[in-house]
């Protein structure tokens, strides 16, 4: 393994501490993801009184909007350098923007009186746009600020697992107190529930954010910035398009973890569970949340599984094999959704009464929901290599934009989850979200099998398409590393870039001691 030169050019790894702490940033925006995936067109809906589809339709263009913020932010974010390094900042000032825009999205636009509906309508947009440039600020770090982490090829898929973690540590308990919360102060569509959610994801969020920049503070400052750090980046807007058909790895990733993202974001919508778990199956209290205790658990050796393959063959072939078995096992889901009848037990999941049906949908959606959300981040750290290839490729270092590059195609298409599932429930005669109570009505199983089968799978063979043509295999990520690294050696003896560029160009070119 390399070790690190006097001026700590050659190889970067992370502290431990380090690998732990920094993903809590994915696991902070999280928070404020599933508010919005999840909950925020329940509150349009039903606390304001807008109009279904405007509440469900205006997820998907504030996605959009955030995805149009996102390359203007990450070339801010090259371009920063200062006192507090070139991250940090973002980090901080993304959160308190999200967390004084949330009390005014869930609490100061109910003080608008239903007689000035416009003005409601106008407050509502408004300061969900202030509250996505928020999450653009924070959520762009996760992405950009793994790359000076660690550049080791052991550790990235160390970070994965400490991600997904920090992923579900968010994700889940938002994901866990709001069906508790359902049932204590009200459904979806009270405002009881919203006074009491708010509050607790606007302090969890903030815990995590403080844990993340105590993780990335040794490592947020210019020596571990690209090949000479001292140096800001500087990349036009109008180059960007450049950089995406030069970066050949880069395009493939946009597209799985696009896909990635959308599978995740409509089979785990709370519309969509409400209506399998509450309308099909008629328990929505009683499934809920052991269906979600259950997928994490069939996680947990998922985890250990996709970094034990990802240090051996490379992110790629672990992201490939996981989301393989996951397409296979929801074939089986898929089939036991088609056999579904209404109000006939043998084919109905029941946890108080064990049958067959019950076996094979637990088994094939635990497996399955363990393999895909074991997977469903990892195009994340694989941004990273992107990045590093980048500048490999064309000695700059803008993991900004990278960053922003990937999660603005990732952002147009999961955008389309919300929307999607608004259209569905439309389709069927429904002017309201359904909650946990609602009655099965005619056409539900097909969108629910639509939505939370078929979809998905689609998006995980378009995953899988993507990752054929993918070259950044674990050996070329090796090779990538030491010819950096050599460059970065020479250009902090005295060297230009465009030499140190042009004499180091593979890995028989580098000297021994930069390769492993």
């Amino acid at each position: 393994m390399n070790q690190v030169s006097q001026n700590g050019s050659v190889n970067n790894r992370a502290k431990l501490y380090q690998l732990v702490l920094f993903p809590f940033n994915n696991g902070a925006t999280n928070v404020y993801y599933i508010l919005t995936i999840t909950y925020i067109a329940y509150y349009g809906n039903g606390v304001l009184g807008l109009a279904l589809m405007f509440a469900t339709t205006m997820v998907t263009v504030m996605r959009l909007f955030d995805a149009v913020t996102d390359p203007i932010i990450g070339a801010m974010i090259d371009k920063t350098n200062g006192r507090f390094g070139k991250f940090r900042p973002y980090m901080v000032w993304g959160n308190i923007i999200m967390a004084v825009s949330a009390f005014l999205l869930y609490f100061g636009t109910r003080l608008i009186p239903e007689t000035a509906m416009p003005l409601r309508y106008g407050a509502y947009v408004v300061i969900y746009a202030i509250y996505v440039i928020g999450y653009t600020f924070q959520t762009s770090c996760t992405r950009s600020g793994q790359t000076v982490l660690t550049n080791d090829p052991d550790q990235r898929p160390l970070f994965t697992i400490f991600n997904l973690v920090a992923s579900m540590v968010g994700m889940g308990i938002i994901q866990f107190i709001a069906p508790i919360l359902r049932s204590q102060v009200g459904d979806y569509t009270t405002p009881e529930f919203f006074n009491v959610l708010i509050p607790i994801a606007v302090v969890i969020s903030a815990a995590m954010t403080v844990l993340a920049v105590i993780g990335i503070w040794e490592k947020d400052q210019p020596k571990y910035f690209g090949l000479g750090g001292e140096q800001k980046q500087s990349v036009k807007i109008s180059e960007y398009v450049g950089i995406i058909k030069g970066n050949q790895p880069l395009r493939r990733l946009m597209v799985a973890g696009a896909a990635c993202k959308l599978a995740l974001a409509i089979a785990t919508n709370g519309t969509v569970l409400c209506m399998l778990y509450g309308a099909m199956m008629g328990n929505y209290d009683g499934l809920y949340l052991p269906m979600m205790i259950a997928g994490y658990v069939f996680s947990a050796p998922f985890f250990l599984l996709t970094v034990r393959t990802s240090q051996k063959q490379g992110q790629k072939a672990s992201l490939v094999r996981y989301v393989r078995l996951a397409l296979m096992m929801y074939i089986g889901v898929f089939v036991l959704l088609m056999l579904w009848k209404l109000g006939v037990p043998s084919v109905n999941l029941s946890l108080s009464h064990i049958n067959l049906y019950t076996i094979l949908f637990v088994l094939f959606f635990g497996v399955g929901y363990g393999a895909y959300y074991a997977t469903a981040d990892m195009p994340i750290p694989m941004v990273a290599d992107c990045s590093d290839y980048e500048t490999y490729r064309s000695g700059n270092y803008i993991p900004g934009i990278m960053g922003t590059l990937f999660s603005l195609v990732d952002k147009l298409v999961s955008s389309l989850s919300s929307t999607v599932v608004g259209i569905s429930v439309a389709s069927i005669g429904l002017s309201t979200l359904p909650g946990g109570d609602a009655p099965y009505a005619d056409g539900m199983k097909a969108v629910v099998i639509i939505l939370f089968c078929v979809i998905p799978m689609l998006a995980w063979a378009a995953t899988l398409w993507a990752m054929k043509g993918y070259s950044l295999s674990g050996e070329k990520m090796r090779e990538i590393q030491a010819v950096n690294a050599a460059r970065r050696e020479g250009i902090a003896g005295g060297m230009s870039l465009e030499e140190a560029m042009e004499k180091w160009k593979t890995l028989d070119d580098v000297p021994e001691a930069f390769q492993k």
